[in-house]
Parts: C-alpha cells; structure tokens; sequence
C-alpha cells in the first residue's frame, strides 16, 4: 500500500482525504488550520510541517487555494521539497496557474521525484461522494501509479498531457461553468419575471437540449434561494483571473468570460465574495429589480 501525505484538509481535503484513509492507505496530514478528529481518530498521522510528510510518505497530495500557497506549500521554509527523495511523487490537485505550475514542477523533478498537476471539478458535493471529475497533467508512469489513488476520489479520471495540461484543462472547466450559470440564471430569470413558476420551467427544461449539470444543481439552487458556499464566489474569480490572464499572453479575446467575472466582481462588491457561485444570479436579479424564487 502506498503511505499518502496530504497537505490541505479543508472544505475540499478532508473528505478526499477520509476516501484514501477507508481504503486502508497509511496518511501523514498537514494544514494550518486544526485537523478533523475524526480522520485523527481513524489512525490518521498528524505531521508539523510539509517537510515531515514528504519524508514519510511515498506520495504528497497538496490541496489548497492558490497559486501562493502552493507555492509555500511546496517550497517555503520546512516545505515538502526538502523532504523528497528519489521516487517519491507530488500532486498538486488544487486549482491554479498552469504557467506556475510548469516550473513548480522543474523544481520537484530536479530533486527526483515526479510531479502531476491534478485539479478536481464537482465541488463540495463530488468531493462527498468520491465522483470528482480529475484532469491530469504530469508523465503516465506517475499517473498509472496514482490512478488507483484517484479513483478513489473520482470517476472520471483523465491524462490529458504533460505537466501544466491538467491545470489548463481545469480554467477551461471553470470558464464552462461560469457561461453555463449567467445562462441559467439569465432564463430562470426571464421565465420568472414572464410570470412562469421558475420551479416548473427548470424542471421541463432538465428533459430537453438545454438539459445540464448547472441546470440541475445550480437552477435548483436558485429558485431555492441556497447560496450556502459549494464553491465560493472568490475562488471562482481566482480561476477566471487564470483564464484571462492566459488569454492575454496568448493573444486571445475572451468577452463572455470576462462579462462573467464582472458579474462575480458584483456580487463581491454587495458582500458576497464567500457566496456559492450560483450566487452570480443575485447580480441578474438587482439589475433587473425581480428575484427568482421564493425564500
């Protein structure tokens, strides 16, 4: 059995975390928050620094915000690089520069060890029920060694390239998400203020072309008026910025994504920063002075 480290227990860690735990790998844990008792009290090893899980692991998994704290993660005072030895594999399934994430894994790879950039799509939920979709970036004899570990946490589980290519594929994800909820949000809110019941339109519209996971999760988040955080507002933001600023150094013009995170920078600005992303209809609902749904 492989002995797994893993940095980053938190909304997102912790139950991707537990799935590697109950199938019986041993886990050396890190953050800087307090680490859940439960996955303690399940035999997990509490390490103080990332440093000491990479000594003691034969794999470290890094799940954290941004690209900084990746970055500190990885290198900073005490950090899992002066830990690695010949070998041993780094993951990065946090979400963040794919630019980054080309010399952060020169680095790793200079000290011996491979490294898979591995970003998860399907929030909170997905990663509750171990069905998170997993883009990988990274060499395939890693990834054939991690793919077992992987299907634990996810169902679909794709190579897409080398290393920075899963961080890519993972802001092209984000820029279909963000579209796919101004869409929703935009005809939820036509039907509504039409006089149509919004609940009944979405649930006609789940058996058509228009049929989609945003349209099912996030539409019924929006008639139900539930914007407790899946994925945060902010951090939808950090991904749009990727994709933007991507677009610039390519040269690309991407106007519908931009449109969308100024839509997000509304809702930032009337204090919804930690709102769920679905939230992004608020900012429709104000300029149109009509709420979809009922409280």
């Amino acid at each position: 059995m492989i002995d797994v480290g893993f940095i980053g227990l938190g909304t997102m860690g912790r139950p991707m975390a537990g799935y590697l735990q109950a199938a019986r790998h041993r886990l050396f844990l890190h953050d800087v928050a307090p680490i859940a008792p439960e996955l303690v009290a399940a035999g997990c090893v509490v390490c103080k620094s990332g440093k000491e899980v990479a000594e003691e692991s034969d794999v470290v998994i890094v799940m954290v915000p941004d690209t900084p704290h990746v970055e500190a993660v990885l290198f900073g005072s005490s950090g899992v690089a002066e830990g690695l030895s010949k070998g041993k594999i780094v993951v990065d399934m946090s979400s963040i520069s794919p630019l980054a994430t080309k010399e952060f894994a020169k680095k790793i790879n200079a000290r011996g060890a491979d490294y898979l950039d591995a970003p998860v799509s399907g929030g909170e939920i997905g990663a509750k029920a171990a069905s998170l979709t997993i883009m990988v970036g990274g060499p395939e004899k890693a990834f054939n060694t991690m793919k077992p570990l992987f299907e634990k946490m996810g169902k679909n589980v794709t190579l897409v390239g080398g290393n920075g290519d899963g961080q890519t594929t993972k802001v092209a994800n984000q820029i279909i998400v963000a579209l796919t909820i101004e869409a929703v949000g935009e005809a939820l809110l036509f039907a509504s203020k039409a006089g149509a019941d919004p609940a009944l339109v979405r649930q006609a519209l789940m058996g058509g072309f228009a049929s989609s996971r945003i349209l099912e999760v996030h539409g019924e988040r929006m008639v139900k008026r539930n914007f407790e955080p899946g994925f945060r507002i902010e951090l939808h933001q950090k991904d749009l910025n990727l994709a933007l600023e991507g677009a610039r150094a390519l040269g690309l013009s991407l106007p519908n994504t931009a449109t969308a995170q100024q839509l997000f920078s509304s809702c930032a600005a009337h204090g919804g920063k930690t709102w769920d992303h679905s939230a992004m209809v608020r900012t429709l609902e104000m300029m149109a002075s009509h709420e979809i749904g009922t409280t």
